[in-house]
């Protein structure tokens, strides 16, 4: 049997300021953390609210992070932004906050850009199975049907 290392919570509340200075993280992720380390629930609601207190744990922070990062880096739509943040049990009203950091006009020429990618890049001869490759592709990014249908409408059949 393996010896599990073992922690005082002063010993957790360092690992875990560690943790959170990394990266922004979710309360989720933290209480994750805190279990794989074998830490008591007293001592995770401990840990957790002196997280927050010295403001290592933001919610608001991270999901306007994540948003951030979503979109920018892996060009996520709104529509997968919400599902991966009510995963980590985001507020609804973090969720909306987070969603304002994503400028409009960026995000539709993001979308654009995006489908006029995969369009070039799908090699499908019927016009209208093509046409659905490149809808499920942006679908499964995030982005809203409306706007794909708007941005799809451009690619006629010649």
């Amino acid at each position: 049997m393996q010896n599990k290392k073992t922690y005082t919570v002063e010993e957790a509340k360092r690992a875990l300021e560690n943790y959170c200075v990394y990266q922004d993280r979710c309360h989720k992720e933290v209480e994750e953390k805190l279990a794989k380390m074998g830490m008591i629930p007293q001592a995770c609601e401990v840990i957790i609210l002196h997280l927050m207190e010295h403001n290592f744990l933001n919610e608001e922070r991270f999901s306007k992070s994540f948003a951030r990062g979503k979109f920018r880096i892996k060009k996520y739509g709104k529509v997968r932004i919400t599902q991966e943040l009510k995963f980590r049990n985001i507020s609804d009203y973090n969720i909306k906050t987070a969603l304002k950091e994503i400028d409009e006009n960026e995000y539709i020429e993001t979308l654009y850009n995006l489908s006029s990618q995969k369009w070039e890049s799908t090699k499908e001869s019927n016009f209208y199975k093509k046409k659905k490759k490149v809808a499920d592709f942006l679908l499964r990014k995030g982005y809203e049907s409306s706007l794909i249908y708007e941005a799809l409408s451009e690619y006629n059949q010649s």
